[in-house]
C-alpha cells in the first residue's frame, strides 16, 4: 500500500490515472471504487475521502477523455482558417478516430447519469466542443437550423462510431473503412460538397 497520508491532490489525481488506465484495459465495468483503489495501492476507502460518490469518480475520469477530445478537436481545426466545410471533415473523422481508439473512454463520456449529475460541470466540458460544431454548421450551411443540423450531424456520427464499434457496419457495407461513411453524412446532412 501506498502511504495514503501524502498530499490530497497527489492521490486524487493518481485515482483518476488508475481509473483512466482500468478504462482503457477493461472498459467501463471495471471501473469500480474497490478495483480503483486496490490498483492505485491505497484503502477501500480511501477515495471516499477525495470523491464521496463513485459519480464524482467517474466524472472525473471522463472529465479527461472531454479534455483529450478537446485537444484532438484543436488539432484537426489548425489556425481555424480552412473552410468551414473541410474543418467539419476533419472534426468528424477525428471525433470517430477518438470513439473507435478509445471505446471505453468513449462510453463513459457519454453516459447521461454523468452528463445530469453537473459533477465537475462535465456538460460545460462537453457544450463547448458541440459549440465549435455549431458554429461550423453555420458558416457551412447559412439559414440553417444550425443547432439543430448539428444535433442530427453529431446523432449520425455517434451511431457509425457504436455500430462501427460493434462491428455491425463493416458487416453490413463489407468495408473496413468508415470514411465513406463519415462522407455519406456530411452530405445527408450539410448537402453534397461542392465538386464532387
Amino acid at each position: 500500500m501506498i502511504d495514503e497520508g501524502k498530499p490530497g491532490a497527489d492521490l486524487r489525481v493518481r485515482l483518476v490515472d488508475v481509473g483512466v488506465e482500468l478504462l482503457a484495459r477493461e472498459g467501463v465495468g471495471a471501473l469500480t471504487l474497490r478495483e480503483i483503489a486496490r490498483r492505485a495501492g491505497v484503502s477501500h476507502g480511501a477515495p471516499r475521502r477525495y470523491f464521496p460518490t463513485h459519480l464524482e469518480l467517474l466524472s472525473s475520469i471522463a472529465r479527461r477523455g472531454f479534455t483529450d477530445l478537446a485537444g484532438r478537436v484543436a488539432a484537426a481545426r489548425g489556425d481555424g482558417t480552412a473552410p468551414a466545410r473541410d474543418q467539419i471533415t476533419e472534426l468528424g473523422r477525428t471525433y470517430l478516430e477518438f470513439a473507435l481508439d478509445n471505446p471505453g473512454m468513449y462510453e463513459l463520456m457519454f453516459r447521461h447519469d454523468l452528463l445530469e449529475s453537473g459533477h465537475l460541470g462535465l456538460r460545460d466540458t462537453s457544450l463547448p466542443l458541440f459549440g465549435v460544431l455549431v458554429d461550423l454548421v453555420g458558416r457551412a450551411r447559412p439559414g440553417a437550423d444550425a443547432r439543430a443540423v448539428t444535433a442530427a450531424l453529431w446523432a449520425n456520427l455517434h451511431g457509425i462510431a457504436q455500430l462501427w464499434s460493434w462491428g455491425s457496419l463493416q458487416l453490413a457495407t463489407e468495408t473496413q473503412e468508415f470514411e465513406p461513411l463519415l462522407r455519406t453524412a456530411l452530405d445527408a446532412h450539410l448537402g453534397p460538397e461542392a465538386g464532387r
